[in-house]
């Protein structure tokens, strides 16, 4: 079948590298895509949210799948488009309608929805301009550091973890009075700060059935040791070393049923990804926040570690029948490290030419070959491949254990140079000590 899929960055490369590795795929269309996307399919010219073009190439190339990366469509609905269009209904869309990606498009809406479900989470309120006042006496009644979260979407940085009260409720003011991140924090959701360690857990639902995918750690903040702002993420690893079986079944009993029951019991249909953030405290498992798609850098992580064919598990997920099918996860482990250009994540430059791409060239075997998973990049009239966005490149590498996938993945990103290109030198060091 002809698949397109929407998205640009490391996490759609990494999806892009297990679809065309499927049988069921004849053509690949990414749109659209970067310069490594290239070698997986077929990169268009198309806006993820030019739902009127994307109509108008579907139906041109006879696309049966569409599988969308970013969250952007999808809270724009996207998966509504396609369903109210009779020309269009029959295609399988990987990713929920609007309603469901309100799980990630309001963090009200979110919160809410785990306290009708019993899912534990953080201890919250929301607020607005107009109740100002009640959220700064709220502010009051927490205890340091103060958690203060965009309603709607802000590219990943509407979340604020600040460590005085004085702080917080400058903070407050700033999102509600002065629009710090836009008609996204017309609401803010103050709650609770959680004291423990993250981890992602990613699920793949029809709606009604589901399969868990391996878990991941990713790395936040810009500089080392966790400090310094925050990013799109900076590096990921998979699977994280304390989410054994035991945990698992805590997450699974308590969090993702319940979430999917809730699903089906306020009738919102959804076939697609569900990312949930955790928190793990004192061995019990919290909700942060969720997203309606694969996390990036995660994505780079996990998908390498799927070794089913992904087109039909999406072909399940469509038609409803996930609990036909099974999932085969390599039992390694996944570490990725990421590249940023110089000044992210706040002012950076562009078109940096990028050298020793060439020492990957060829398709990459996990176990074998690193994976070199392109993020911000674009190709020259020359072919010379050049940088174009905050985050560039990352890579990815297996092994029996996580220092040595971790050394892996160091030694190869060190082969790729542009100039001002900076990484994080302590990705999954934190977990190595909770491992001695």
């Amino acid at each position: 079948m002809n698949i397109l899929l929407l998205g640009s960055g490391g996490r759609e490369h990494a999806i892009a590298y297990k679809i065309s590795q499927s049988s069921l795929c004849e053509q690949l269309f990414i749109a659209p895509g970067n310069a490594g996307t290239d070698a997986c399919g077929k990169n268009v010219d198309l806006k993820v949210d030019d739902f009127s073009a994307i109509r108008k190439f579907v139906l041109g190339h006879d696309v049966q799948m569409v599988v969308v990366g970013p969250e952007a469509p999808l809270v724009a609905g996207i998966a509504d488009y396609f369903a109210d269009d009779p020309k269009l209904r029959h295609v399988m869309v990987i990713g929920p309608g609007s309603k469901g990606a309100q799980l990630e498009g309001s963090k009200d809406f979110a919160k809410a929805f785990m306290q009708r479900h019993n899912i534990p989470t953080a201890q919250y309120r929301t607020f607005t301009r107009d109740t100002l006042s009640d959220g700064i006496e709220f502010l009051s009644t927490l205890q340091a550091p103060y958690v203060l979260k965009a309603d709607g979407l802000a590219g990943g940085k509407g979340v604020l973890i600040v460590p005085t009260l004085a702080e917080a409720e400058r903070e407050l003011r700033s999102m509600l009075e002065d629009a710090k991140f836009g008609d996204a924090s017309s609401k803010v959701v103050v709650e609770q700060f959680l004291s423990g360690i993250e981890l992602s857990v990613f699920v793949l639902t029809d709606g009604q059935h589901y399969l868990l995918l391996p878990s991941a750690k990713d790395y936040k903040r810009i500089g080392e040791g966790d400090t310094g702002l925050n990013t799109g993420g900076m590096g990921s690893v998979s699977p994280v070393p304390f989410a054994d079986k035991e945990f698992m079944k805590k997450v699974e009993e308590r969090i993702v049923k319940r979430t999917i029951r809730g699903l089906i019991k306020e009738e919102i249909p959804y076939k697609g990804f569900i990312f949930v953030g955790l928190m793990n405290v004192a061995g019990d498992p919290y909700v942060i926040e969720y997203n309606v798609r694969m996390g990036d850098p995660e994505t780079e992580s996990v998908f390498p570690r799927i070794k089913s064919d992904v087109v039909e598990l999406f072909q399940h997920t469509w038609h409803g029948t996930l609990d036909q099918s099974d999932i085969s996860i390599d039992s390694r482990t996944a570490a990725c490290v990421m590249m940023v250009a110089q000044g992210y994540p706040e002012h950076y430059e562009k078109g940096k030419a990028i050298h020793g791409l060439e020492n990957f060239d060829g398709e990459g075997v996990p176990g074998e070959k690193p994976l070199v998973f392109h993020c911000g990049t674009k190709t020259d009239a020359q072919g010379q491949v050049l940088t174009n966005g905050g985050r560039v490149i990352c890579v990815t590498c297996f092994a029996n254990t996580l220092p040595e996938a971790l050394l892996k993945s160091y030694q190869s990103a060190d082969l790729i140079q542009w100039e001002g290109k900076y990484m994080r030198r302590d990705i999954g060091q934190d977990l190595l000590k909770l491992m001695v």
